[in-house]
């Protein structure tokens, strides 16, 4: 009787029909997703990629981010030193404060920039995203917080919509590939995204590009409106 009460609570609260305990719905369901997310793409991207604030790599699932991008050239890491972002004495490490002035030598390095859930924590988040963009000679994916508690005693500053990542994006003059959002009921909400420095050099593995930051289709007015299956 106990087993089969707890395989209907377990269906129930997948169906969205019960409360999640806080943490699985705050963080391990949106983790979960950004990277089912990126594994479909990660594929596509060569040349040398970097984890940026990348801690210890780990996707928080028992593997690493490095294991994603199989058809990369070479791997790094970047931390700043405290706490989650502690340097980890790794042989591909670099360090890097998203607030300071970006070293010459990191500028257009990559090939790839991958950052997952940083810009929250930083203060001065412009800067930050344009660093991202400065480090990349094609490609930035980005996994950013829109619904989440606020949570990290080392500062949580911000939220970011899909609207705001676009406009981000636009203002590094990079080209929007692909966007999307969890839409799990009764969780947190994350926002991936990938855009390319190289206009029209992608089309053809992502045909049905997102629209631009000013495009109508942001306004949230309909019953499908961007992130409402999270209420």
């Amino acid at each position: 009787m106990t087993s089969a009460r707890s395989l209907v609570r377990r269906v129930a609260r997948g169906a969205g029909l019960l409360p999640r305990d806080f943490m699985s719905a705050a963080f391990s369901i949106p983790r979960r997703w950004s990277n089912a997310e990126l594994r479909r793409f990660t594929h596509l991207f060569e040349g040398p990629a970097v984890n940026v604030s990348a801690w210890q790599d780990r996707d928080k699932e028992g593997g690493f981010y490095r294991q994603y991008f199989s058809s990369a050239s070479s791997w790094s890491i970047t931390n700043f030193g405290t706490d989650q972002g502690a340097l980890q004495g790794a042989d591909n490490e670099i360090f890097l404060d998203l607030e300071a002035e970006l070293p010459a030598e990191l500028h257009q390095k990559f090939a790839t920039v991958f950052n997952h859930t940083t810009l929250e924590h930083v203060w001065d988040f412009r800067k930050a995203f344009r660093a991202l963009g400065a480090m990349s000679s094609d490609i930035v994916i980005i996994v950013l917080p829109w619904l989440q508690p606020q949570h990290a005693d080392y500062g949580d500053y911000w939220r970011f919509s899909p609207q705001s990542t676009t406009r981000l994006f636009e203002e590094e003059g990079f080209e929007l590939l692909y966007l999307s959002w969890t839409d799990t009921p009764n969780a947190a909400v994350y926002i991936f995204a990938i855009a390319s420095r190289q206009h029209g050099k992608w089309h053809a593995h992502f045909p049905e590009r997102p629209p631009g930051s000013s495009d109508p289709q942001f306004l949230l007015t309909s019953k499908s409106a961007a992130g409402s299956r999270a209420f």
